[in-house]
């Protein structure tokens, strides 16, 4: 009774057989005790059995049922551990000479291919080696299983090489993008050290300014003392010389002989005076005698001293010091 209810969904899928040309293996019905036998995988060698263990474990009768209703569900191959294939795998393992099973899985097994190169072709090497597996269990002899596997160790390949390309690009953008860095931070470096440099050098310019506007303050404060200091001088000399022009009408001159006019003067027609300041002892000598100003310099000169040295005054009570200007012209000498 339950083969007969088995038989539909097989035959509702041997029709599509004749859509997929990769199950050329499926009319063998004779060679199915051969199938069962575990050593079906001798090159695959899957992680996991083809059929978990759990649905290996389940009893005929809930495997036919599962199956059915996995079936009507559309879950021909997935998901793992609950799926159509599985169940009759199992099936066939617990009843290897039931045709509705060998029949039912002949069905299912080019949808199996369609669905493992799709995901080969999505590179789910893990989805495709589980679904290779599924095949190889139900025909170990599959004219598509080799180029199955050979195309999921191609696709590793190249999915491993293009990981190591985009990993060393990745390595590569790295080192670029660190050296970019430590060019960036020795640019930022330098020009930091070029601005640590310029402020250096504008400090030493602005201290060196300062210096000199110090060193040019200092000199016209010196200047302004030095002038000060003149002007102190000249009120001194000036006061000095008011005291003495005030004591100076005590002197009555006795004898005051005009200097004599110095030859080359005479004969270039040159003119000029002398300021002496002289010092008369009380006895009406004149004691010391000095020239202040002359015009022209060195000209005159000697013979102003000369002249005053032999001035005679009456005599007076203390020595007096007083200043004469001694004028020289060509028609006076």
């Amino acid at each position: 009774m339950s083969h007969v209810k088995t038989h539909g969904p097989a035959r509702l899928f041997a029709p599509m057989i004749l859509l997929v040309a990769l199950s050329a293996c499926s009319g063998k019905d004779d060679a199915a005790p051969a199938a069962p036998a575990a050593p079906a995988t001798p090159t695959a060698a899957p992680a996991a059995p083809a059929v978990s263990a759990k649905v290996q474990s389940l009893g005929t009768e809930e495997l036919r049922e599962l199956a059915s209703k996995a079936l009507r569900e559309n879950r021909m191959y997935a998901p793992a551990g609950d799926n159509a294939i599985e169940y009759y795998l199992a099936l066939r393992d617990k009843t290897p000479d039931d045709a509705s099973v060998k029949s039912a899985l002949t069905d299912l097994l080019p949808y199996t291919l369609i669905a493992a190169e799709q995901n080969l072709g999505r590179e789910d090497f893990a989805e495709t080696q589980r679904l290779v597996a599924l095949i190889e269990k139900v025909d170990p002899a599959a004219p598509a299983l080799p180029r199955l596997k050979q195309g999921i160790s191609g696709s590793m390949q190249t999915a491993l090489k293009r990981t190591q390309e985009e990993t060393d690009k990745v390595k590569k953008d790295a080192e670029t993008r660190a050296k970019q860095l430590v060019e960036q931070q020795r640019l930022a470096q330098q020009q930091s050290t070029e601005a640590e440099a310029a402020r250096q050098i504008a400090a030493q310019q602005e201290a060196a300014r300062r210096d000199t506007d110090r060193q040019d303050a200092e000199r016209q404060a010196t200047a302004r003392r030095e002038a000060e200091q003149r002007q102190q001088q000249a009120a001194a000399q000036q006061a000095a010389a008011t005291r003495q022009a005030a004591a100076a009408p005590s002197l009555r001159p006795v004898s005051t002989p005009a200097p004599r006019y110095p030859a080359d003067a005479l004969r270039s027609g040159t003119s000029g005076e002398v300021l002496v300041e002289l010092t008369v002892g009380t006895d009406g000598s004149v004691t010391a005698a000095r020239v202040l100003r002359a015009t022209p310099a060195r000209v005159f000169d000697r013979e102003a001293l000369n002249a005053v040295k032999r001035w005679k005054f009456e005599p007076v009570g203390a020595p007096v010091t007083t200043r004469r200007t001694l004028a020289f012209a060509p028609e006076g000498g």
